[in-house]
């Protein structure tokens, strides 16, 4: 957990601006929901290893004698927790609202949550998430809009280039029955799968042996990691999703990703957006960069259908990720709906985007001699603060060089010096670069 000084708090915020602004422009409504949930909703099995590092909340008035009865339980001692998401706190938000929602409700959340991990560059136990949720849609425009929204934030930043792996939970649940592994050993499998881009092929089929998968499925598997693939470049679309697969992958799967990527092609280019090579092209030319990726697998537990991930050139780890998860809201509602949600990893994403100041709105700090009457002072710094300005006001120091360089490492862009007697019209901005 970590404190911001001025400057990069200052930072964040612009960089929190434009998501805002982007998400708002593609029809999504900020909520806001507590920071604590009850124990049990998120520790219902849904939330995959990070209910492990979940940040419980004692009940409150316990004794000494409590403590030691709930020596063999000690979940017996909480029954709040800090939210380790903000994907949970929505499901149980849109049960409880849902009569004053829209039937499709599309839904921004940027909030602080906690997981109590080991500390280390890029891991903080205190993180921002930046989400945006379609509930009520389960067609592949839900999925597209929520491609579209997120690529059109990361233009937005700077951060041109990105593009968006995808893959459905269904597809890989298909490709482990086909290659012949049974239901109880599939989690530990797909543990083994997401690690494919840091040990190889070679290193997942040995960890599979290790592990003690069924020998034939693993040899099933490893016949099919070891397919001499075409070098034919194939855009998105159909025909790159089944030659990814195993032969007959399920129509109406392979159907709802191609869907998807044909939505958000269509928006990217309607909005100017197209890019380049490594993208979907439709017949009309237009492109987005959306990859198939069979092996992407995404850890939590609630996902039901398609899983994707944001990735960018600059970086070889993901700086966001999401996917649908139709089976949550029902186990607070009594009833499904279809929900699917895409998450900006904001902590990454803020250390990428280039530092900018803000032109159009002047930052001056007036350097002031001791013996200006702090009426004229307050006066002097109200006229620029009416004009649009952003003032700070300073006593002169000795070292005005070190005064100057502060100011500017904080944002400010211009300065004027304040000796007794001057006025709005005498007063002499300068800028401080």
């Amino acid at each position: 957990m970590r404190d911001f000084l001025p400057a990069e708090k200052a930072r964040r915020e612009r960089v929190l601006a434009v998501i805002r602004e982007r998400y708002r422009a593609h029809g999504f409504d900020e909520i806001e929901t507590p920071v604590v949930e009850e124990y049990s909703r998120l520790h219902a099995g849904i939330g995959g290893d990070n209910e492990k590092l979940a940040y419980n909340v004692l009940k409150r008035g316990l004794d000494a004698d409590a403590v030691r009865a709930a020596a063999d339980d000690p979940a017996s001692l909480t029954d709040l927790g800090l939210r380790y998401d903000l994907t949970v706190p929505l499901a149980r938000f849109y049960a409880t609202n849902r009569g004053q929602l829209p039937s499709v409700f599309r839904s921004i959340q940027i909030a602080p949550v906690w997981r109590a991990e080991r500390p280390q560059k890029g891991r903080y136990r205190q993180f921002v998430q930046c989400d945006i949720d379609i509930i009520g849609d389960g067609s592949a425009r839900a999925e597209a809009e929520l491609v579209v929204a997120t690529l059109d934030t990361l233009d937005a930043l700077g951060l041109e280039g990105g593009s968006v792996r995808i893959n459905d939970r269904r597809v890989l649940d298909w490709m482990l029955d086909t290659f012949g592994f049974g239901a109880e050993e599939r989690p530990g499998v797909l543990i083994t799968i997401d690690k494919l881009d840091k040990i190889g092929p070679e290193g997942i089929v040995a960890e599979l042996r290790e592990r003690g998968a069924t020998a034939s499925a693993v040899d099933a598997f490893e016949a099919f990691l070891r397919r001499p693939m075409t070098l034919e470049y194939h855009p998105y679309g159909e025909r790159q999703i089944r030659k990814a697969l195993p032969a007959d992958a399920p129509d109406e799967i392979v159907a709802h990703l191609v869907g998807i990527g044909a939505a958000a092609a269509a928006a990217r280019a309607s909005a100017g957006l197209a890019t380049d090579a490594g993208s979907l092209s439709l017949s009309k030319g237009d492109d987005v960069p959306l990859v198939f990726d069979p092996f992407l697998v995404r850890g939590m537990g609630y996902y039901t259908g398609t899983i994707f991930e944001l990735a960018h050139p600059s970086v070889d780890y993901s700086l966001g990720g999401g996917g649908r998860y139709d089976g949550m809201i029902g186990r607070f509602l009594g009833q499904d709906v279809p929900a699917v949600g895409f998450s900006i990893g904001f902590e990454r994403i803020v250390d990428l985007v280039a530092e900018q100041t803000d032109a159009a709105a002047p930052a001056v700090v007036l350097v002031h001699d001791r013996d200006v009457s702090e009426a004229d002072l307050l006066a002097l710094k109200g006229a620029l603060v009416r004009q649009g300005s952003r003032v700070r006001l300073e006593q002169r120091t000795k070292n005005l060089k070190a005064l100057l360089e502060r100011a500017a490492s904080d944002g400010y862009t211009a300065f004027a010096t304040v000796a007794p007697g001057t006025t709005a019209a005498t007063l002499e901005v300068k800028p401080l670069s």
